[in-house]
């Protein structure tokens, strides 16, 4: 998956006037199987359209992941891919294809490579936050409700395999509100900096757990992703402590961006949560320790399961039946953004609003690669680990 912004002269909307007549081909990287290095070809045929709301774009700068507006031909835009199914629409190619409501319109202040590293690090974030958590981003320079958008479609339109994730993973009464915390562990990949963002901008509180010798100082003076709480994760025992202790009794969500080692970590948290909870729930529910008295918090409020996603991988649970019904694990139902034309037109726009009033910061730029030959080598520092805390993109 990438994002992929166009030439000053794409062919866009079917419309291949850009094209020289005999110019059917192109450069594209090829993958023969997995584990495999990329081929450089020369001669792969340019994608076809196949029908109206499709359309055919110049790729001009590629961001590389770790894992309805009409433009005229010339407009930069930012096509967000998430369709590896598709081979038209893939990114390491001269030409791609993509659906007219999977394109953003990119503005003058971004350069290309900004558009690069954003597309596919928001959608997932967008409906981590938006589906998984359920939180509304209706306040928020008019954004969408994505449960109520996706309960709008109807269960017949959602792919089977992502259903229940879609609509029947969070109850109602479990939603994300503003004033909720989230915990996101590993801060300095760019899905969990956009995650930042986005929480901060509906009003969720952020605790961030990450390597703060690497990545602290800039985190935390940086304007639009500034945590609420940083903990350092060297000692991820220490660091569950932290967390707990600081926030355990009011924490219900979390997202995990590194694997499955860090997402059990996670876990942990969110299960002494609840144990925190069991405890003070002793208590008189009108009890305030400090006046003005605050309000009861409302029953079903308080009996909300805790909620983790992990965008690298799930650990299994190795725990009693009570803990399993009091943690509900998510995928983020990514294919909904390309197969649901209403959600993916609404994140769109909703993102092109964002970028344009400089609501959204797009994440560090720390090298670009040349040309399509150059992605094979740029992949291997992305797998070496040199690429941390930023993007890296490819010109092509």
């Amino acid at each position: 998956m990438a994002s992929i912004t166009p030439t000053s002269e794409p062919a866009i909307h079917g419309d291949e006037t850009g094209l020289q007549k005999n110019e059917k081909r192109q450069s594209a990287l090829l993958l023969h199987g997995p584990r495999e290095r990329y081929t450089l070809v020369n001669n792969h045929p340019i994608p076809a359209l196949d029908d109206a709301t499709e359309i055919l774009v110049q790729t001009e700068v590629i961001g590389l992941n770790p894992i309805d507006w009409k433009s005229p031909p010339g407009e930069r835009v930012i096509v967000i891919s998430t369709d590896y199914r598709d081979a038209r629409k893939a990114a390491y190619q001269e030409f791609v294809v993509a659906p007219s409501y999977n394109v953003v319109k990119l503005p003058r202040q971004l350069s290309s490579d900004q558009g690069a590293a954003l597309g596919v690090a928001f959608v997932t974030s967008a409906l981590a936050l938006g589906s998984c958590f359920g939180l509304s981003f209706s306040d928020v320079m008019g954004g969408p409700d994505l449960k109520s958008v996706i309960e709008s479609v109807g269960e017949d339109r959602i792919p089977q395999d992502v259903r229940y994730e879609a609509l029947r993973s969070i109850q109602d009464h479990e939603r994300a509100l503003e004033g909720d915390w989230v915990a996101i562990w590993g801060g300095s990949a760019t899905s969990a900096y956009l995650s930042i963002q986005l929480a901060r901008l509906a009003g969720l509180k952020v605790a961030v757990i990450v390597d703060q010798a690497r990545h602290g100082h800039w985190l935390s003076t940086d304007s639009h992703a500034r945590p609420d709480l940083l903990i350092d994760n060297s000692n991820p025992d220490r660091a569950v402590e932290v967390l707990t202790a600081t926030i355990g009794d009011v924490l219900h969500f979390g997202i995990d961006t590194n694997g499955k080692e860090s997402a059990s970590y996670l876990v942990k948290a969110l299960q002494r949560r609840r144990s925190s909870s069991s405890s003070s729930s002793k208590k008189s529910p009108y009890h305030s320790p400090s006046p003005p008295p605050t309000p009861p918090i409302p029953a079903a409020r308080t009996e909300r399961r805790a909620h983790l996603i992990g965008l690298a991988g799930l650990p299994k649970m190795e725990h009693d039946d009570d803990d399993d019904k009091d943690l509900q694990m998510h995928s983020v139902p990514l294919k909904l953004f390309h197969e649901v034309p209403e959600v993916g037109r609404v994140l769109s726009e909703w993102m092109e609003v964002l970028l344009q009033s400089g609501k959204l910061r797009a994440p560090r730029i720390l090298g670009n690669h040349v040309g399509l030959a150059g992605v094979n080598g740029a992949l291997d520092r992305m797998r070496n680990g040199e690429i941390r805390g930023g993007k890296l993109v490819v010109t092509v």
